[in-house]
């Protein structure tokens, strides 16, 4: 995938992304009103299971989102618009990082610098005794497991979630504010394997199983680190890595 058509590529498809997720927001508002909890047409519990696993995969973006800000305000302010609006916030923050990148690192390795926050960039490789790999293994271990039983659980006690009548207005809603930020972590999923073929295996994962699939790929990440690196590491490849170490 070249620099460039990336860059470009993410900057129409964010907007676009964006401006359907907002319109379908709008129409469904104007048409089936606000999503009340006490909507039992609405809150079915294969909604009530969408909302976890909409909100366990919005886990890694949020963290993403902490490291990048650079003061505290910043990053609970993203985050409490990320937990409120979703996919509209993830279009937004990532179209904002794009948009800071100079031509030299659009044209270089778009990815490393939308990832990477400054102040780290040239500390690439450094080892950390406090690190907080190991920790991170266990929490996106646990949010998977958590996800894996509520899928489990609501299969058994409902049925199967394959059915027409549960595409209704906010389910819809739901669903493309997911796939929406599915698809954003699918970029950086193709980004991190050596192998298209690899890559898209894990996204065929993340499209199937949602935020089950991606806790299963964070995990294989972080597993792929020594416990004494530094977390942020598990943003960028392996090559990254060992240039920086060599420099």
């Amino acid at each position: 995938m070249g620099t460039n058509s990336l860059v470009t590529g993410l900057k129409v498809f964010l907007p676009v992304m964006f401006s359907v997720m907002l319109a379908t927001l709008i129409y469904t508002i104007i048409t089936d009103g606000l999503p009340l909890p006490d909507r039992s047409d609405v809150f079915t519990p294969w909604f009530t299971t969408t909302i976890l696993d909409f909100y366990i995969n919005i886990v890694p973006i949020a963290v993403w989102i902490v490291y990048k800000e650079s003061t505290w305000f910043g990053s609970i302010l993203w985050t409490v618009l990320l937990i409120v609006f979703g996919s509209l916030t993830t279009c937004v923050y990532l179209f904002m990082q794009l948009m800071k990148l100079t031509p030299q690192e659009a044209s270089e390795d778009p990815m490393y610098h939308l990832l990477l926050r400054d102040s780290f960039k040239d500390g690439v490789g450094f080892r950390d005794k406090k690190s907080l790999v190991v920790p991170a293994r266990f929490v996106f271990g646990a949010l998977g497991c958590v996800m894996l039983g509520a899928l489990v659980y609501t299969c058994l006690t409902v049925g199967s979630p394959f059915h027409m009548d549960l595409l209704y207005p906010w389910m819809v809603v739901l669903l493309i504010s997911f796939y929406i930020n599915v698809a954003v972590l699918s970029v950086w999923v193709v980004y991190k394997e050596s192998s298209w073929i690899i890559g898209i295996l894990w996204v065929a994962l993340l499209l199937s199983l949602g935020s089950f699939g991606t806790s299963v790929v964070i995990v294989v990440q972080l597993f792929r680190l020594s416990p004494l690196d530094p977390l942020y590491l598990v943003l960028v490849k392996n090559n990254n890595r060992k240039e920086q170490n060599k420099g």
